[in-house]
């Protein structure tokens, strides 16, 4: 039997989940110039209204995402990686599964993400796509960018 998915509330403490977000900022800086990359880095994953997850089979870390709360209806998507070991094993899609769970559970009404618009960024847009997020206009702090895409979904 294969173990089980996990996912918890994570501290960013450990040395494997902040192995994995920087391995997530080297990525983001690495496809879109520096002032168009709006990632969290350490201190914003800790910052007040964001609610930092981890994914893990087993004792591995397979993953992590993050609900930043942008006001009492609308909820914003961060920190989306799935460690290179666990591509293609619906790591991303079992959390964003449960992010919208959880934005549901606080009340929001509207969740949206701000991701990037490079040909590297495709398996993120169509599997936001297949969740029902559909594009849209900048949202909260964002300007237009062509190096980045905006999606949203109402809950």
């Amino acid at each position: 039997m294969s173990a089980a998915w996990r996912i918890v509330e994570d501290d960013l403490s450990g040395v494997a989940i902040r192995a994995l977000l920087e391995v997530h900022f080297a990525g983001m800086l690495a496809n879109s110039p520096a002032g168009s990359c709006h990632f969290l880095d350490f201190d914003g994953l800790r910052g007040d209204g964001v609610t930092f997850w981890s994914i893990h089979r087993g004792a591995n870390l397979a993953g992590c995402g993050a609900l930043k709360i942008l006001d009492a209806r609308h909820g914003e998507i961060k920190s989306m990686r799935t460690a290179e070991t666990f591509l293609r094993q619906g790591v991303a899609a079992r959390m964003l599964d449960h992010i919208l769970g959880e934005a549901r559970a606080r009340g929001l009404e509207r969740l949206s993400l701000e991701t990037g618009s490079s040909p590297a960024f495709e398996p993120a847009l169509a599997l936001y796509r297949r969740h029902g997020f559909e594009d849209c206009e900048p949202f909260a702090d964002y300007k237009p960018d062509p190096f980045s895409r905006y999606m949203t979904r109402l809950l």
